[in-house]
């Protein structure tokens, strides 16, 4: 098991700092081209930084995450992170102007992608294939669990068939392939998590990502929580790090995991409030590590 910032240091020769982008993109099941209301737990505001906005062009919302970093250190370089919605819904023409405009802003040394399994037709898989010959391309999909049943209940609207379908057409266009995941999803036992990790690991994935399942105000999620009609898992942090402890194990030793835990802004997260910062849970999860070393 690899850290990101290593995995970056490795391929760059120093620290690489990513800047997310809004590329005004949206997605399948909210536009009608899968389905309506997009997943019940999702709201875009939770993880899209001050800087990004939505009406700014990709250089100026680069440029303003530049100066947002400025003070975290030296980096060799960036990538642009195309983080809202889904990266690859659109035109290839569309993609293409963005990507490629992204690609020339000074000292961006490439890209990560955040998609969905079911939105990587032929023509822009072939495209993004074509740019990772020329620059750094990941593509992150948000598969989130293995279980059908999970990902019908949380109106994703594409089965698990389609994202090893998916990880499996990316590896094999040399594109390198991270996958998200959200571990206490409504329903599910850490027996159902350990499956996920363990298809997971035995498929061609590069880079994984974990994230707790924070249940947000004004979702849809919030309010079936509340009306006690879903289950969602009520963890401790220290629960929580011992999950991710436990699935950690479970993977590749030469797997990168860039992360194992999400922040949404305080205001916005019904569940779970555990008041910590990244680097606390970091703290917390190390000991639980240590457990089984």
């Amino acid at each position: 098991m690899r850290s990101f910032s290593h995995y970056m240091t490795e391929l760059f020769g120093g620290r690489v700092q990513k800047i997310a982008v809004d590329g005004g993109f949206t997605c399948p099941n909210r536009d009608g081209t899968v389905g309506r209301g997009g997943c019940t737990y999702c709201d875009n505001r939770a993880f899209v930084p001050s800087y990004c906005h939505r009406t700014d062009s990709v250089t100026e919302q680069l440029q303003a995450g530049k100066q947002f970093f400025a003070s975290k250190g030296d980096v060799v370089g960036y990538l642009a992170y195309f983080q809202a919605f889904t990266g690859t819904h659109d035109d290839v023409s569309r993609l293409e102007a963005r990507f490629e405009e992204a690609l020339i802003v000074d000292g961006v040394l490439g890209l990560v992608i955040a998609t969905r399994p079911d939105c990587l037709p032929g023509n822009v898989l072939d495209y993004i294939a074509d740019l990772q010959r020329r620059a750094y391309v990941m593509v992150e999909l948000g598969v989130e669990t293995m279980h059908d049943r999970t990902l019908q209940l949380v109106n994703r609207c594409h089965d698990w068939a389609t994202s090893a379908d998916a990880i499996e057409r990316l590896a094999a266009c040399r594109i390198p392939v991270g996958v998200h995941l959200i571990l206490g999803m409504p329903g599910e036992t850490v027996a159902d998590m350990e499956l996920t990790v363990d298809a997971i690991s035995a498929l061609p994935v590069s880079m994984v990502k974990f994230h707790q399942m924070q249940v947000l105000k004004g979702t849809l999620l919030a309010q079936q929580v509340t009306a006690r009609q879903v289950a969602v898992q009520r963890w401790t942090a220290q629960e929580y790090a011992a999950v991710c402890a436990r699935l950690l194990r479970r993977l590749p030793s030469d797997m990168v995991v860039e992360r194992v835990v999400a922040q949404s802004p305080s205001g916005m997260v019904l569940l779970p409030q555990w008041g910590l910062k990244p680097a606390e849970f970091q703290t917390i999860l190390e000991k639980e590590i240590e457990q089984y070393n």
